[in-house]
């Protein structure tokens, strides 16, 4: 892949984000975990309502894909929601963190960028094994969705999980964290901190077997080249694309091969 170019024209520049990169970081952290927990809320809501007992609400909420899909569909709208009442704020919109117009180059880009980033993955993995004794790299993530049968229940779980979280991670990460440090940051430093909170995101994933390291490595290097793609085309759209590739290979071997 080549160097880097200038931005394209219909990318707002840098200069329009007029917030400070410390308050973008706060706002982040805020909102990763608020929004959850308002869409945990709102669906627990309707268990109660139906006056369930604790463990009957669980249960619903662990196992049915309806609930899940509407949870997620929740916190990535309370999410996205957060972003665009901040960007408001400033007097400012989502072109100014690169969420412009798509283009065909978009998808191109980011399914040449596919294999790039299985191989750099890959040789990340071999090189932390190699070096951190005990590092394991077949430990489960928890994803939630352990109970999928039937067209109906595949198509939320594909949404879930393939559709909306890339949206909404590339336009509050790789655009609005990214686009805000690199204001005050060199290029290669905003990259690797946007990487590394990225990464901790992650860490809890594992569940009850602890945090979830292997995946924290993933999402490190997964980040690195969405943020190379974020540079290389001026926007948000390719990253886009590569996020629902890698989730979609992941869609299709849990839920369609069943390979785990």
């Amino acid at each position: 892949m080549s160097q880097p170019t200038e931005p394209s024209t219909d990318q707002a520049p840098d200069k329009t984000i007029r917030w400070h990169p410390l308050l973008a970081v706060l706002l982040v952290i805020i909102l990763y975990y608020a929004a959850q927990f308002a869409a945990s809320l709102l669906v627990s809501l309707f268990a109660y309502a139906h006056h369930w007992s604790n463990q009957q609400a669980t249960d619903w909420l662990d196992k049915s894909v309806g609930a899940q899909f509407v949870y997620i569909l929740l916190a990535e709208a309370f999410t996205l929601g957060g972003v665009w009442a901040f960007l408001r704020a400033y007097r400012s919109n989502f072109l100014t963190i690169g969420l412009r117009r798509p283009k065909p180059s978009d998808v191109v880009y980011g399914l040449m960028a596919a294999p790039v980033y299985y191989v750099l993955y890959l040789l990340t993995v071999g090189v932390v094994s190699h070096f951190v004794h005990g590092f394991d790299v077949n430990q489960q993530q928890n994803i939630g969705f352990n109970d999928v049968h039937g067209v109906a229940a595949l198509i939320l779980t594909f949404i879930s999980l393939v559709i909306l979280p890339p949206i909404t991670e590339e336009i509050l990460v790789r655009g609005f964290l990214y686009g805000s440090l690199k204001k005050a940051l060199p290029l290669v430093w905003a990259a690797l901190a946007t990487s590394v909170m990225f990464a901790i995101a992650h860490l809890p994933e594992g569940g009850s077997s602890g945090p979830l390291y292997i995946a924290a490595l993933d999402t490190f290097v997964l980040s690195l080249v969405l943020i190379y793609l974020r540079e290389k085309t001026g926007g948000l759209w390719a990253s886009i694309t590569l996020h629902a590739i890698k989730n979609g290979v992941a869609f299709l071997a849990l839920f369609i091969l069943h390979l785990s």
